[in-house]
């Protein structure tokens, strides 16, 4: 059994080790782990009797909605099947919502599930619906809670289902946000559309024709253009779209998710400000540095060497900046990977220390707290520096 390097630094060939390297996706470019992890993780994977994970509850005052949205880009050709025709997405948003209307909300389809499964952990007979049927706190349909709010659009790694980062989608609804939550078809195991096909990923078997910048500055199109589906005046996307305040938009993603973010704000004026959740980024900030806009890097130690791209992305940051380090957090902590890979009972690599739960509060509190920042206003001490009350994380001082 492998495991990933301790670094976000990756050639192209390396991109999908970087994407995915949680312990139970194992990464395809490692360093062997200890032969009592092999057999453990061998246990784990041939559980027929596992039961479903349960994500952390939402903080925020509000309950949570969601609706599922296929949109259509008919001025887009797929960049990566370009007989697909024109660029389709699957975006799920979340929203504040009125208590006790709606119906449970699926983690994702089983279908999707079992292609996950599938391709990242080959052999195991962990049924599909141990991760499919994952316990959610959003609501299909829920009514919409009276007001206007920021809207936040959120990227996953590259590989990965938008539903790998759904507590944090669902926990910023709660505290009064619109977030959609992006799948970026033809790039992740397995996108379900509405006629119950599930389309696979186009360019995971051969990275090297697809340079890592432009799958980054591709995201940052499918971003803007999921803004102008559902912020637009005549004809939005979104049915709820009067709840979006479109003078305040946000952007964060996980792995090329959050590089994706920097090219999102590079090329759309509209973003106020951007999260990146441990990607490397591939395509470089302008030298501009995003026009004095905020941005934010958040991610796990790389031992004595920076990751480069960190280092020059800091140093064109000409707004307000932070670059935050967890410690005992490893690629997959930003996301609920842990969550699920603690319930399916596949340990953790040894030099990853953060419980699971630990994980999810703390890229909850600080990526809440940028927002509220930024987007809001108010004034967020634990981004001023270290915080007795979250000791693993540290500041970039540089």
């Amino acid at each position: 059994m492998t495991r990933r390097p301790r670094t976000r630094r990756a050639v192209t060939a390396a991109l999908l080790a970087l994407a995915l390297p949680l312990p139970m996706f194992a990464a395809a470019h490692a360093s062997a782990a200890p032969a009592a992890t092999s057999v453990n993780r061998t246990r784990a994977a041939t559980d027929t009797d596992v039961s479903p994970a349960e994500l952390p509850a939402p903080t925020g005052p509000y309950a949570v909605g969601r609706h599922i949205l296929h949109l259509v880009d008919e001025y887009r050709q797929d960049p990566w099947v370009p007989s697909a025709g024109p660029r389709q997405l699957m975006v799920s948003m979340y929203y504040p919502a009125r208590p006790g209307t709606g119906g449970p909300a699926p983690y994702m389809t089983t279908e999707a599930a079992r292609l996950l499964l599938r391709t990242k952990l080959p052999g195991t007979t962990i049924p599909a619906e141990a991760v499919s049927g994952t316990r959610t706190w959003s609501h299909t349909d829920a009514v919409p809670r009276h007001g206007r709010y920021p809207l936040l659009l959120l990227s996953p790694g590259f590989t990965m289902p938008r539903t790998e980062i759904t507590s944090l989608a669902e926990d910023l609804a709660s505290r009064g946000y619109v977030v959609a939550l992006v799948d970026h078809t033809y790039e992740n195991t397995g996108t379900t559309f509405p006629d119950g096909q599930t389309l696979t990923c186009a360019v995971c078997d051969d990275p090297d024709a697809y340079p890592p910048a432009t799958i980054q500055e591709s995201r940052a199109k499918d971003l803007s253009f999921v803004i102008d589906a559902v912020t637009d005046r005549r004809h939005p996307a979104w049915r709820h779209s009067g709840m979006i305040d479109g003078s305040r938009i946000g952007v964060a993603g996980h792995s090329l998710g959050g590089a994706a973010a920097v090219s999102t704000m590079a090329h759309d004026k509209r973003v106020l400000a951007g999260v990146d959740l441990d990607g490397t980024i591939f395509s470089p900030v302008p030298d501009d540095g995003l026009g004095g806009r905020p941005f934010m890097l958040m991610g796990h130690p790389v031992g004595t060497d920076e990751d480069p791209t960190w280092t020059d992305t800091w140093n064109r940051l000409t707004g307000w900046k932070r670059w935050l380090t967890v410690t005992g957090s490893d690629h997959s902590s930003f996301t609920d990977i842990p969550v699920l890979a603690e319930k399916l009972g596949i340990p953790e690599p040894p030099d990853t220390t953060l419980s699971a739960r630990r994980a999810v509060q703390l890229t909850r509190t600080y990526v809440a707290a940028f927002f509220a920042l930024h987007l809001r206003g108010i004034p967020e001490p634990i981004l001023n520096g270290p915080s007795p009350a979250y000791p693993e994380v540290t500041f970039h001082s540089r």
